[in-house]
């Protein structure tokens, strides 16, 4: 298997070549910065040449402990700076896209945080704004670069599993909510959030279902307003379907972080490691069974990296790529519409209690 294995390993490599990279300029100083982003860009060996964030103090505090050299007083001055290639955009979703035309118009390369905005009208200017400017724009979405879920699509891409019939995705976990203080009060939460990762993988494996289902709830004395459980249910043609399934108030101590990937000719199965005592994680894992490929049972495929910071390196990489020679983007703007549109329907079912029709935009 070690040979089968390395197209898929191929394709997980992230590393970014030194004669593509460019400098890159940071709106957001909050944790995912802190945590995520600076530390994977770190890795990768990238220059971050300063940041921006309204609470100046929280900014000065970033960049002094991550070796960031300047701090902007305003958005106007990053703008300014020559020297800023890409414009790393990690604030809430309803601050992004005031921000997101600005950088736009300045004709600079962005890499948006997930979600790019909360509505999809905002999404379709947000992409029309990229084609307008003639810039690269992609969006944060790492879970399409983590390392087990990007090889399982690889496996899936190369048809160890057949035709793939059903998705998956389940966690059972106690999320940190109080991490988050801006999100407290909003009405719409898990799936904005959270579940938009499982949602916009899914995306990515099936494309665009027919219709969706999708039920909330929330526990007494839960920190935020928003709804903390939900199930979502996907039906496409041929009788493919797709489950996410999502528990944040779990009080038995058992966090849990799985999907499972159905074909005719085999299955995969993994686990998010991250989710089991985030934000510290653990190892990811993956496992194949295939009736196409020698599995011989369910056969463990070495995951090396972690979702948080590495898949990081992705999405900037991704981004650098496409600056640098045209590559296509796997989360650009433009793709990601489509998940904005996807989350808005989840909404309306969860809503008016009834099935949303999507069907091919």
């Amino acid at each position: 298997m070690i040979d089968i294995f390395k197209e898929v390993s191929d394709y997980c490599n992230f590393d970014i070549p030194d004669g593509i990279k460019v400098p890159i300029a940071i709106v957001g100083a909050g944790g995912i910065v802190d945590g995520a982003h600076l530390p994977a860009y770190k890795i990768a060996g990238l220059d971050v040449i300063g940041i921006f964030d309204v609470d100046q103090a929280k900014a000065k505090d970033v960049a002094e402990r991550h070796n960031i050299p300047k701090v902007y007083k305003s958005l106007d001055e990053l703008l300014a700076d020559p020297h800023s290639v890409i414009v790393d955009i990690a604030v809430p979703a309803a601050l992004q896209p005031e921000i997101f035309y600005k950088v736009a118009a300045a004709k600079k390369h962005i890499l948006a945080q997930k979600p790019m905005a909360t509505s999809v009208e905002d999404g379709l200017k947000m992409a029309h704004a990229v084609e307008e400017n003639g810039i690269v724009a992609a969006v944060n979405h790492q879970l399409r670069f983590e390392e087990g879920m990007a090889a399982a699509y690889r496996m899936v891409e190369l048809g160890w599993i057949g035709k793939v019939t059903n998705v998956t995705i389940e966690v059972n976990l106690v999320t940190p909510w109080e991490m988050w203080p801006w999100a407290k009060d909003l009405e719409r939460l898990e799936i904005m959030l959270h579940s938009i990762h499982y949602h916009d993988v899914i995306r990515w494996f099936l494309g665009e279902p027919n219709t969706v289902f999708c039920v909330a709830g929330r526990t007494h004395g839960q920190y935020p307003k928003g709804e903390t459980r939900t199930i979502s249910t996907y039906s496409y043609d041929e009788g493919v379907t797709a489950l996410v399934h999502a528990n944040h108030i779990n009080r038995g101590g058992d966090n849990r972080a799985e999907f499972r990937i159905d074909g005719d000719k085999g299955s995969i199965r993994g686990t998010l490691g991250l989710l089991y005592d985030y934000p510290t994680g653990r190892v990811d894992t993956l496992e194949v069974n295939s009736q196409v490929v020698p599995t011989d049972g369910w056969t463990p495929y070495p995951v090396t990296t972690r979702w948080f910071p590495d898949a990081f390196r992705g999405t900037i990489g991704s981004v650098m790529r496409a600056i640098a020679t045209g590559a296509p983007l796997r989360s650009s703007v433009a793709d990601t519409v489509g998940t904005l549109r996807l989350v808005d329907a989840l909404y309306k079912s969860m809503d008016s209690g009834v099935s949303v029709k999507l069907g091919k935009q």
